[in-house]
């Protein structure tokens, strides 16, 4: 690590996961200008009551809670932010999570478009603030947090909507999978106590925080200056998952591919449920690999095994390849200038398949994909990678030049199985087998979209510094 970082600058969640079992996001509009100043200033430095925001610093002992705050471009401007300053942010931060070119680039579109979103999401103009609070795992915590912050809302703020989520056991999600098992390691960010090592890059400091140095050189910006370092993006994502859905999916095309249920659930993924890649348990989940290994892998190598290139293993279209490519060979830039820093939790009930639920239930995950390019970050992966299948280079398995064993190109069709539209009309998941052009792919069709995004927003973090500064700039 090379770069020295003011932690106590930071907004913690960008730098931090809080390993936390329930969390609550409010969806604000702001109503009084000033005085929402005085409350966000209020929560910078603790007082009138009200939890402060907590920072990168390491907190001993742990907080009743943890609680950060992020504006939309139309929150800004609500807070003072001149539109000459607001062009100098992010392009996709300026179009907004509602904008229709917004919505086309990541699949926002059909049952998932803006016009459908809940929670006051839909109107992207209204939406200002995302105010989140985590807390251990005591409910009557997050009540009274609440309690004190909704007190707090009274003539600056109001509140649209509250989005509660809750941690499902061994940190999986409603699909089944273990989630959160790969994260990018960002040049001087806090050592985590849990960090699972991988071989990949160090990712600089710049792909996710202004004013450092970025992958591709230069740094990010913003006017004024004084929001202009330690600050970041993120899109707030609220996405419901179909298990009945995805259980009949698995059930049904397993049967079609000639293969069991749970292995097609890892092949989709590129992980078995337990959360072992594929790449190193292609046959069976096994017991979950220690942190040292289960992280620690590549799909391309010199010579055969281990090399994956053709996706035999693990398919090229499996969702963890298709959002971190790893060394595989895209076109453009590699995986390092486009990683994220999830943080999300499920929501709604666990989903039990011997107990059906007696009417429809909105279960899924929601919170914040982290990034300091909107543009060259979430949409960019969301938009060529997870839409598309022509990211792919051509590339042979070592020894084979010639593609008679197969070419990486003919192994991927269509979009994300889990964040594509996948219209039954269009849907497509290739499953590769050794021969030349595809010949020998099992590929299966028809399936529909089983993720639905029901709300989004596009929002900016402040340092503390920028915090302070926007708090004060209606109150001057």
């Amino acid at each position: 690590m090379s770069t020295t970082i003011d932690f106590s600058d930071v907004q913690g969640t960008i730098l931090r996961g809080y390993r936390v079992d329930l969390a609550r996001h409010f969806i604000l509009t702001v109503t009084n200008g000033p005085k929402a100043g005085a409350f966000i200033e209020a929560l910078v430095d603790g007082t009138d009551g009200l939890p402060r925001i907590t920072t990168a610093v390491h907190i001993k002992p742990k907080p009743e809670c943890f609680v950060n705050v992020a504006f939309t471009a139309a929150g800004l401007t609500a807070l003072g932010l001149s539109d000459q300053e607001l062009t100098t942010f992010d392009a996709g931060f300026q179009r907004g999570a509602t904008n229709a070119t917004t919505a086309g680039k990541v699949g926002d579109t059909g049952s998932s478009a803006p016009a459908n979103w809940v929670g006051g999401l839909s109107n992207g103009a209204a939406v200002h603030i995302i105010l989140s609070v985590w807390v251990d795992d005591d409910p009557a915590v997050l009540e009274k947090v609440s309690a004190t912050l909704r007190a707090a809302f009274a003539g600056c703020i109001t509140e649209l909507s509250a989005h509660d989520a809750k941690a499902l056991p061994d940190n999986h999600v409603h699909f089944g999978y273990r989630d959160n098992i790969a994260q990018p390691t960002v040049d001087g960010a806090p050592p985590r106590k849990r960090q699972i090592p991988d071989d990949q890059p160090v990712v600089p400091t710049g792909e996710f925080l202004l004013g450092y140095d970025k992958a591709g050189g230069g740094q990010y910006s913003v006017q004024p200056s004084q929001l202009s370092k330690n600050s970041s993006y993120a899109a707030f994502r609220i996405l419901e998952q179909d298990v009945v859905a995805f259980e009949q999916f698995l059930d049904a095309y397993s049967k079609t591919a000639g293969i069991s249920a749970e292995l097609l659930a890892a092949k989709v993924c590129g992980r078995w449920r337990n959360g072992n890649p594929i790449e190193l348990q292609p046959d069976d989940p096994g017991t979950f690999l220690p942190p040292s290994e289960v992280n620690n892998f590549k799909y391309v190598a010199p010579q055969l095994p281990p090399d994956d290139t053709l996706g035999l293993k693990c398919p090229i279209g499996s969702h963890i390849r298709r959002n971190n490519p790893r060394d595989m060979a895209v076109i453009g830039t590699d995986s390092v200038h486009h990683r994220i820093v999830r943080r999300a939790m499920p929501y709604g009930p666990s989903y039990d398949p011997s107990v059906p639920d007696p009417a429809p239930v909105k279960r899924g995950l929601i919170g914040y994909f982290i990034n300091a390019s909107i543009f060259n970050q979430f949409e960019f992966v969301q938009s060529q990678w997870s839409l598309r299948s022509s990211f792919v280079k051509a590339a042979t398995a070592p020894g084979d030049p010639d593609g008679t064993n197969g070419n990486a190109y003919f192994n991927i069709s269509g979009q994300d199985v889990f964040l594509g539209v996948n219209d039954p009309k269009s849907s497509s998941f290739t499953l590769a087998a050794i021969g030349q052009g595809g010949t020998n792919n099992t590929t299966i069709t028809g399936f529909s979209r089983m993720i639905t995004t029901v709300g989004a927003a596009y929002v900016f973090f402040p340092s503390m510094t920028g915090l302070r500064y926007l708090a004060g700039l209606l109150q001057r």
